[in-house]
C-alpha cells in the first residue's frame, strides 16, 4: 500500500538516513522537538516497520531501536542480521553478517533478534 508523504515522515526519514546507527524513539523525539509529539513519532516509526522501510531492534536495555536497513535491496529489510550495542556510548548498529537459524520442520521463521553487546571501535 502506497502511503502519502508528509513533512513529519520526511523529517524522521532524514534522521534515520543521517547515520548508520539505530535510533530509539527518544533520540528521534529530541531531534524533532516541538514539530511533532511522541504519539506521532511512534506511529510513523511503526508504520515504517510495517511497510518494510525500517526494522525494529529490541535491546537488552528494554528499549526499541529503529534502523534503516542499509544492506538490503530497495531499502526494504529482507534478511536477519546481528545488531551490536556499545556498553560505553550506547550506540546500536546493524552488522552485515547474516544469521542462519535452523528450526524444526513445520515452523516458519519471521524474525530473528540477535543483539551483541560490548565496545565499539570508537570506545575500545
Amino acid at each position: 500500500m502506497k502511503r502519502r508523504s508528509t513533512p513529519s515522515k520526511q523529517a524522521i526519514l532524514d534522521i534515520l538516513h543521517s547515520d548508520q546507527r539505530a535510533f530509539n524513539q527518544e533520540d528521534i523525539e529530541q531531534q524533532v522537538k516541538g514539530s511533532m509529539d511522541r504519539v506521532t513519532v511512534y506511529r510513523i516509526l511503526n508504520r515504517f516497520c510495517e511497510d518494510g522501510y525500517v526494522h525494529k531492534i529490541v535491546s537488552d536495555d528494554g528499549k526499541q531501536y529503529f534502523a534503516l536497513c542499509h544492506n538490503c535491496e530497495e531499502k526494504h529489510h529482507r534478511h536477519n542480521h546481528f545488531h551490536f550495542r556499545c556498553l560505553k556510548c550506547q550506540k546500536v548498529e546493524c552488522l552485515k553478517e547474516e544469521v542462519e537459524v535452523k528450526i524444526p520442520t513445520g515452523y516458519q521463521l519471521q524474525n530473528v533478534n540477535c543483539l551483541l553487546t560490548g565496545y565499539c571501535l570508537g570506545c575500545v
